[in-house]
C-alpha cells in the first residue's frame, strides 16, 4: 500500500478541493397542490407522485393495492413457511363459521321475540 513520504501542504490541499462544492437541490412544484417538492420524490404535502396516489396522506389512498401486489408474488418453496399459512386459513374459516352461527342464533332469537307465545 502506498504511503505518502511527506505531508500535503495547505495550498496543495486547497487547490485539490477547489472544485468540491455543494449544489442546490432541484425543486419542482407539485401539479396537484402546488407545493415545492424535490424532483423524483413523493409530495410531502398531498402524497401524490406523477399524478398517482401513493401515500397515506392523500385522500384516495387504498391499502388493498399493496396486499394485491404481495399476493401476486409466488410463495417461496419452504416447508416451514408453507405450513404456517395453512394453519392461519383454518383459524379464519373457524372464525367465519362462528360468526355465521352467531348471526343465525340472533335471527332465531329475533324471530322468537316477534311471534307471541299463546
Amino acid at each position: 500500500m502506498a504511503v505518502p513520504k511527506k505531508r500535503t501542504g495547505h495550498s496543495a490541499q486547497g487547490k485539490r478541493r477547489s472544485n468540491w462544492k455543494a449544489t442546490k437541490p432541484e425543486l419542482t412544484t407539485c401539479p396537484s397542490c402546488g407545493a415545492k417538492v424535490l424532483t423524483h420524490t413523493v409530495c410531502t404535502a398531498c402524497g401524490q407522485y406523477k399524478g398517482k396516489v401513493v401515500s397515506r396522506k392523500s385522500e384516495g389512498f387504498v391499502e388493498d393495492a399493496k396486499e394485491v401486489k404481495e399476493a401476486k408474488k409466488a410463495p417461496k418453496k419452504s416447508t416451514k413457511k408453507a405450513e404456517a399459512p395453512a394453519e392461519e386459513t383454518k383459524v379464519e374459516e373457524v372464525k367465519e363459521e362462528v360468526v355465521v352461527e352467531e348471526a343465525k342464533a340472533e335471527e332465531t332469537a329475533e324471530a322468537s321475540e316477534e311471534t307471541p307465545e299463546a
